[in-house]
């Protein structure tokens, strides 16, 4: 009798305290009844659908091509305040302001008979004022000029001073006319923009490559006082994406891993990278372990994000601007005991630091009360058979 009432006492007492059992987290009623506490909303419940797998997928993406569409081939080159110009002054025949003396012997050195025809003028950088210096033609404005325009520049004011004078204007270094590639780079350099035009991945290769697995890289483009960050892949694979580059341009290749993180009733509680550029929710799911056949409530897989209030509209949810910048939290429900939820699964796309929660199921609270009642009666039971044998 007294072992009787024990065991009573002891149900009573764990049943008492099966509210406080340990666990993962809420389950799917509590999930639920939390998104609206004493009349204040926390989060949007979204169940998933093909109506909101759609919305997701429809959502547009950040794109190079479309937020520099107004930008096409640059124009030609023009010279620019530090620049580094170099200039040579050929005349039709010897003697004149840059040609040396004819000779005796009809030797020439530069080119032509009777002497040197040509003289190079010293490596010059333009000055602040946009100009460099030409003996007897004075300063010429060079900067905002093509090398073509400044050379007939120099000859229409040495032409009444030389002898039939043609000048080549040459620019060994130029500092406007360039873009620059950092960041995950094999080696970051300004890179000298060509006349014919180059391509975001031109200055790419130029600087050796990129140094970390493509679907961890995401390219960063500055221009005009806007930045613009999309995934390598993205401008690989999209050749619209592979637009001209400007002068001036800041191309940063960054390393960035994405992950998702996973709790409750899967085979693993981690946090887990992509290993791609994109991936479901089904694929995140199994490489969490998926879901555990004695504890996971397949009602209950439940997705936590911040978005932004363009989404939440297109998904008819009211806003709630809690979050980050003024984003919402939504929590998306997926019911994996309907087998179409699967195919949504398939095409739901995770995004970077997602995270992804298993309810358990109502009967893994009971299987543990259990396990608390075997685990507190267990000793007795084996004390009052060990005692009974002794007696008899």
């Amino acid at each position: 009798m007294k072992f009787t009432v024990t065991l009573v006492c002891l149900g009573v007492i764990a049943l008492a305290g099966c509210t406080a059992l340990p666990t993962a987290g809420p389950n799917l009623s509590q999930v639920l009844d939390q998104a609206v506490t004493d009349g204040q909303r926390h989060f949007d419940i979204v169940d998933v659908d093909n109506r909101v797998v759609a919305t997701l997928l429809a959502q547009p993406i950040e794109s190079f091509h479309t937020r520099f569409q107004r930008y096409g081939k640059p124009p030609a080159p023009t010279i620019g305040i530090g620049d580094a110009v170099t200039v040579t002054i050929w005349e039709a025949a010897g003697g004149g302001l840059f040609s040396a003396p004819e000779t005796t012997t009809g030797a020439t050195t530069g080119g032509g008979g009777g002497g040197s025809r040509n003289t190079t003028i010293p490596e010059q950088t333009v000055t602040p004022d946009g100009a460099i210096s030409v003996p007897f033609a004075g300063r010429i404005p060079v900067a905002g000029h093509t090398p073509l325009q400044v050379q007939d520049e120099i000859q229409q004011r040495l032409a009444e001073k030389a002898i039939e004078p043609q000048a080549i204007v040459t620019v060994t270094k130029s500092i406007t006319n360039t873009a620059t590639v950092s960041g995950e780079v094999v080696n970051g350099t300004r890179v000298p923009l060509s006349v014919g035009g180059d391509h975001l991945l031109d200055l790419i290769a130029s600087a050796g490559g990129a140094k970390a697995p493509i679907y961890q890289t995401f390219v960063r483009l500055s221009r005009g006082g806007v930045t613009v960050t999309i995934p390598m892949d993205q401008l690989v694979s999209n050749p619209a994406e592979n637009i001209y580059a400007w002068p001036g341009d800041v191309l940063t290749v960054v390393q960035l891993p994405q992950t998702f993180s996973v709790f409750g009733a899967t085979g693993a509680n981690t946090q887990v990278p992509f290993g791609a550029e994109k991936i479901t929710l089904a694929e995140a799911l199994a490489k969490a372990g998926g879901l555990q056949d004695l504890r996971a409530d397949p009602r209950g897989v439940f997705l936590f994000r911040f978005e932004p209030s363009s989404v939440v509209g297109a998904l008819s949810a009211p806003p709630l601007p809690t979050g980050p910048s003024g984003s919402s939290p939504v929590v998306y429900r997926l019911d994996l005991k309907e087998a179409q939820s699967f195919f949504y699964a398939q095409r739901f796309p995770i995004q970077d630091k997602d995270l992804i929660y298993v309810a358990n199921a109502p009967l893994s609270d009971l299987q543990k009360f259990f396990t608390l009642i075997n685990t507190v009666t267990a000793p007795i039971i084996n004390g009052v058979v060990v005692s009974r044998s002794i007696n008899q």
